[in-house]
């Protein structure tokens, strides 16, 4: 007796495999389209962009497959017609070699995301280490520079560079915050009858000059000079036959330095802001609807201001209002009034947290900030055991 697959016995039919495919998992798809046909080629995860930088040399350690593809997660092959009329060649290396040089690497939704917020983060940070408050000369948080980035609706561009993107992060919130420039240290050395020359050019750029120190027939000067000036003072330099050292790309004020709370500057907001409000709210009086929208936007853009200003970094000589002296952890920029509290402080997971960051030359987090990292850390933990 037959059934219906053709099996004696009542067995079961076969299943029929299709021909022309074949299946991959877990893969990075670099796709290339050339002469209206799309060619897409198998690779492995995180290996695209290590061939493309020049760090892997194996073409095998890459692919996982020599095969061109018009689908690979259909595992429909290329055909040969197609690839000889794009590329006027049927050699599977030869045109796997050219897509993955000139393709385009696809990646998944959440992997986009992901690479997205660690250079938004890396951004931030930049940008944090390159500029300061100029009332206190302190470098603001970095919660407090993504809220600013938001704030302005910067969106990251994945193929510009970081440093490129947060140069254009700070020339934008300079036109809303009060926000500056952290100037480089450079020693300046020139010969004695090229002196006066070059203190008329750093007081023409607003140069602050640190230091003199004559050796012999050379004056050597320190200086902190706008980065923005680096390629001027260079030209400068090898005009009057000197040489320049940079000390530092970013200065800050020294010394000790706490965390101000909101609660204690609500009341005494900068003379800056209060200036600009002024300013604003002079120039509205009389206006009509639309000015007074535009004058709404304008106040938040100074709350928001009032609140970066009270957040900011102060100098230490803010006195705390604990009892007694206070014991601080220049770790994590905190003060503790309490021997025991600070005792227990280098048991916390926040001290751990930012010894880890400090080893990697990260800024600190603050106690806010640590929880709420350590909090994202284990939510990834538990992604990780499920399967998808």
């Amino acid at each position: 007796m037959m059934n219906r697959g053709g099996n004696k016995g009542g067995g079961r039919s076969v299943v029929q495999q299709p021909i022309g495919q074949k299946r991959l998992t877990n893969v990075a798809v670099v796709r290339l389209k050339k002469r209206g046909n799309r060619f897409e080629i198998a690779c492995y995860k995180n290996k695209v962009l290590s061939w493309r930088s020049g760090v892997e040399k194996d073409l095998d350690e890459v692919l996982q497959s020599k095969t061109v593809y018009s689908n690979v997660s259909k595992g429909v092959l290329a055909k040969t017609k197609d690839l000889v009329a794009a590329f006027g060649s049927d050699d599977q290396t030869k045109i796997c070699l050219e897509i993955l040089d000139k393709g385009e690497l696809q990646i998944a939704g959440k992997e986009r995301e992901s690479q997205l917020s660690s250079q938004f983060r890396d951004i931030a940070t930049i940008v944090m280490q390159k500029t300061y408050n100029p009332e206190t000369r302190r470098p603001y948080t970095i919660s407090l520079i993504e809220r600013l980035m938001h704030e302005i609706h910067f969106n990251v561009d994945p193929h510009s560079g970081s440093k490129k993107q947060a140069l254009e992060v700070i020339h934008e919130l300079q036109k809303q915050f009060p926000i500056k420039r952290s100037p480089m240290r450079l020693r300046l050395t020139v010969p004695e009858q090229e002196v006066s020359a070059l203190l008329e050019k750093l007081t023409t750029w607003n140069a602050s000059i640190v230091s003199k120190d004559p050796t012999g027939n050379q004056l050597s000067i320190i200086c902190e000079l706008d980065p923005g000036l680096y390629r001027d003072c260079e030209g400068l330099l090898m005009a009057l036959h000197g040489r320049y050292e940079v000390l530092a790309l970013s200065v800050h004020a020294e010394g000790d330095t706490v965390i101000d709370q909101h609660e204690e500057y609500e009341d005494e907001p900068p003379r800056s802001l209060i200036e600009s409000a002024d300013s604003e709210s002079s120039k509205k009086k009389g206006t009509s609807d639309s000015d007074l929208a535009k004058k709404d936007s304008s106040d938040s853009a100074i709350q928001l201001s009032e609140k970066m200003q009270a957040q900011s970094i102060s100098t230490g000589n803010v006195k705390a209002t604990g009892e007694g002296k206070q014991s601080k952890c220049s770790t994590c920029n905190a003060s503790f009034g309490d021997s025991k509290l600070f005792r227990d402080h280098f048991k916390s997971e926040w001290h751990k947290q930012n010894l880890r960051r400090k080893s990697r030359q990260l800024p600190p987090l603050t106690e806010d900030e640590c929880a709420a990292d350590i909090d994202m850390d284990d939510s990834k933990a538990d992604l990780k055991d499920y399967s998808f």
